[in-house]
């Protein structure tokens, strides 16, 4: 019993590549990058226009 303990299972699914992990990361980095640029865009753009995109005739 202790020996089956011992051997540890291999991981189910997909093990991905050092070279995958890095492609993700980077990804995942300009994903992040675009939604902040995204972020910062909308809130200059919300500045810029001012108070008056709220008062509109109805």
């Amino acid at each position: 019993m202790i020996t089956a303990m011992a051997n540890k299972p291999e991981p189910d699914g997909i093990v991905l590549t050092e070279a995958q992990k890095k492609s993700r990361r980077q990804r995942s980095i300009a994903i992040a990058l675009a939604l902040g640029v995204l972020v910062i865009l909308f809130f200059a753009v919300t500045m810029v226009k001012g108070p008056g995109v709220l008062v509109r005739p109805m």
